[in-house]
């Protein structure tokens, strides 16, 4: 399956899904003006490789520096998707990436992390700059 490449704007982040390694990677900041027609992409691409029996362990990263609530509710079913995936057996590991004194990212990625049983869920701290 082709990788899924869509470079950051200003409202966007940039998504990095390199399916045939199994890493998955957003970054920077989501606030776009119509989540469905941005996501739709990221969506029909992700139903179509987690559709696959490919037995590769998913790593997905996900370093936000800040999104809305149109696109939490678009990061929850991702992670929902990823969530099924891993509950079918499939390894999956979700690294969620906050900056120093980001207190508010570090309780969105435990709040996330609450709802998923079988996705190796991790939170990062790196350093202010690092993400984006």
């Amino acid at each position: 399956m082709d990788s899924l490449n869509i470079p950051a704007t200003g409202r966007t982040p940039a998504v990095a899904f390199d399916f045939a390694s199994g890493h998955l990677r957003m970054s920077g900041e989501s606030y776009p003006d119509d989540v469905a027609t941005f996501f739709g992409p990221v969506f029909t691409a992700l139903r179509a490789y987690l559709a696959d029996a490919d037995p590769t362990p998913i790593h997905f990263d996900m370093e936000l520096l800040y999104f809305n609530s149109s696109s939490a509710k678009v990061l929850m079913n991702i992670l929902q998707m990823l969530e099924a995936a891993a509950k079918a057996g499939r390894p999956v590991s979700v690294v969620w990436s906050y900056e120093d004194n980001d207190e508010s990212m570090r309780e969105l990625g435990e709040d996330f992390s609450e709802d998923l049983q079988h996705v190796a869920f991790s939170l990062r701290n790196v350093p202010v700059g690092a993400i984006g």
